[in-house]
């Protein structure tokens, strides 16, 4: 019999887990399959990981994982698929904005031979409307800058065969854009279609800072073309210069005319300034990529794994 794995972050979910994993017991009832619930703790500071260890007292099919400190939602997400022994994986928050009602759906897509079932919003409850634009302009620039295609509503719900998984989890680098990365790793995809209620409990753990880095790394991770325009705008400026520098020295030369000079200098400073400024922030970002991964040190810290019949290290290499 085939097994499948639950994966679930959970940062400050308290209020959320009891509902979650009642939910998620009865569609798995259902299921003519073995399963196992993890649940990953990314430094919650609330009563999370006590909620999670109460749940697994009761249930041998939850398994938890504790960080030593928060790490982040796309490590939480990869650290649980490190753990994960099923034949599919779901891939899904803890609050309850990803029904567990739809789990069926992504199974019926892979049984007919999907190794990858994403999920795409309809609609979201309760978004505000500027978020709901920026969201959607920024994955519509980055697929068109990217070589990788990414749905502007796909979200982190999904389900993956087990040659998914195992192709993910070999790429090791650090600033992880899972979206991106499934993509990347191709097989035959599709989607689901669904509509995201409201948060359970809590509040949303993306920031407005968070979203930004989140916005960087995935495009600095699947994408050279900031470095192209990089490039592309120092060529035009420098172009723009030359002709600018050459109708001074003719005017300097052939004519009697005196050079209005500060506009024009302060206006040539700051503009060559500005795009210099670009550029070195653009080279700056993949800089620092390059030397966090360069620094070699581990995607994650446990602190603790209860309920697996084995030793839980992250696989480095």
């Amino acid at each position: 019999m085939k097994t499948l794995s639950i994966v679930i972050p959970v940062c400050n979910e308290q209020k959320c887990l009891v509902p979650l994993y009642e939910r998620l017991k009865k569609v798995l009832a259902t299921l003519e399959m073995n399963y196992e619930i993890i649940f990953v703790n990314d430094g919650s500071t609330d009563s999370s990981y006590e909620a999670m260890e109460r749940l697994r007292s009761k249930d041998s099919c939850v398994k938890t994982l504790d960080f030593s400190r928060n790490f982040g939602h796309q490590i939480a997400l990869t650290a649980g698929m490190d753990c994960a022994v099923g034949d599919a994986v779901v891939v899904m928050d803890a609050d309850l904005q990803h029904p567990p009602e739809l789990i069926p759906k992504l199974l019926h897509e892979w049984e007919r031979g999907n190794d990858a079932v994403y999920t795409v919003r309809r609609k979201t409850e309760g978004i505000g409307l500027l978020k709901r634009i920026t969201s959607g302009l920024f994955y519509r620039f980055l697929s068109k800058m990217s070589e990788t295609p990414i749905s502007p509503r796909a979200a982190d719900f999904r389900l993956l065969d087990r040659k998914v998984v195992d192709s993910i989890l070999r790429m090791r680098e650090r600033a992880r854009f899972l979206r991106g990365m499934v993509q990347w790793v191709g097989f035959r995809q599709t989607f689901v279609e669904f509509d995201a209620s409201q948060r359970y409990g809590g509040a949303s753990k993306y920031s407005l800072t968070r979203m930004l880095r989140f916005g960087i790394d995935g495009m600095t991770a699947f994408s050279r073309v900031p470095l192209r325009i990089a490039t592309y705008l120092g060529l035009i400026l420098s172009l723009f210069a030359f002709i600018y520098a050459g109708y001074a020295l003719a005017v300097k030369l052939f004519t009697s005319r005196t050079l209005p000079g500060w506009t024009s200098l302060i206006v040539t400073v700051l503009l060559l300034g500005g795009a210099q400024l670009l550029t070195v922030g653009i080279l700056g970002e993949y800089v620092g990529r390059i030397y966090d991964e360069t620094k070699r040190r581990p995607l994650y810290l446990i602190r603790r794994a209860q309920g697996f019949d084995r030793e839980i290290e992250p696989p480095e290499k």
